[in-house]
């Protein structure tokens, strides 16, 4: 039998055990996962301030490049003007608006960057000036105004209207719109409360002509609704909407 020469048992050395040849092994497949992991930039985290000729006109609160605590903005004088509260980028708890002078004039609810909740207004001397609620950003018909002695406001307008009938000879109607007091801070829209909120997108806003504001019904020659519903949105005396609903019955049941 054969001897095998020296030069070749260490050549088969080399091959069968790398790690003895004084070269490093090859790197675990774990050990290059870790080689080529990049940590991504995760932004800002601490209080941003904001100015305007040398004034502070806003702070803000971030976590990681997104805005995260409180958010503060000022009057030019220096004074708080408005308050929020962030988590994670969106804004929750209530958010407060000031007087000049530091009282608080608004607060409103916010649930995952939405008006939810009641809404309440203040007067300089601290008494409650309005409430009004607010469904997932959507207002409820319901309205609360006090006078600056505590008193509940009443006598809000109702819808008032007249029906011109010409359905005999033009396949018409007329519903004339107005308010029991007489105010051009009013919109009209066509349309219900839905799920018990006034939500524009299910209505139809009925545009003044001539400063008159009517509805016109055709004929159709098909069953249709007996009635139409009517909201006003009347802005009132605090600057605040007042919602009020009129059902009216139709002469005919083929009118749309």
């Amino acid at each position: 039998m054969k001897r095998i020469s020296s030069p070749v048992y260490i050549l088969i050395a080399l091959l069968l055990f790398p790690g003895c040849s004084g070269k490093r092994s090859s790197p675990k497949e774990s050990d290059i996962k870790q080689d080529k992991l990049v940590l991504p930039d995760t932004g800002y985290t601490g209080i941003k301030k904001f100015y305007s000729n040398e004034n502070l006109i806003k702070e803000a609160t971030y976590k990681n490049g997104i805005r995260h605590g409180e958010m503060k903005s000022y009057y030019q004088g220096g004074q708080l003007y408005q308050s929020f509260w962030y988590e994670n980028g969106l804004r929750e708890d209530s958010a407060r608006w000031y007087y000049l002078e530091g009282q608080v004039f608004r607060s409103t609810p916010f649930r995952h960057d939405t008006i939810h909740g009641t809404q309440k207004q203040y007067y300089k001397n601290g008494r409650l000036k309005a409430k009004i609620n607010y469904i997932k950003g959507l207002r409820t018909p319901g309205l609360e105004e006090y006078t600056k002695d505590g008193k509940l406001v009443r006598g809000y307008p109702e819808i008032n209207y007249n029906i011109i009938d010409n359905y005999s000879t033009t396949g018409k109607i007329k519903i004339n719109l107005e308010l029991s007091a007489k105010t051009n801070k009013v919109r009209f829209y066509r349309g219900e409360f839905t799920d018990g909120v006034f939500d524009t997108l299910n209505c139809i806003k009925i545009n003044p002509v001539g400063g008159v504001t009517y509805l016109v019904l055709k004929k159709t020659g098909t069953p249709q609704a007996e009635y139409v519903g009517i909201i006003a949105a009347i802005l009132t005396e605090f600057g605040n909407n007042y919602l009020t609903y009129k059902k009216i019955n139709l002469p005919y049941n083929d009118l749309k």
